[in-house]
């Protein structure tokens, strides 16, 4: 199974949109530090996810959420707890 993932700074009110095999491992590399776009922004939580069959399915879906199209989605339509953008 393939996933993709919008995580959210709590400190920097950011979001970043990832695609992995395992979402529990990649948000622990990315609250360690160990993604250089990331890691300026710690601490992250999951606050949407997708799974797919193949990594073709989700390569696609997360390059729709990266464009301009899938951010108006996301701000429609994922929003962390506690948030006030």
């Amino acid at each position: 199974m393939f996933y993709v993932y919008v995580l959210y700074s709590t400190g920097c009110h950011r979001y970043y949109v990832g695609m992995t095999t395992n979402i529990e491992r990649r948000l622990a590399e990315h609250n360690h530090g160990k993604t250089r776009s990331t890691k300026s922004f710690i601490p992250w939580t999951v606050v949407h996810r997708e799974s797919f069959k193949t990594r073709l399915e989700a390569r696609q879906r997360e390059k729709y959420l990266k464009s301009a199209a899938g951010r108006r989605w996301r701000k429609e339509n994922i929003r962390p707890r506690g948030a006030t953008e």
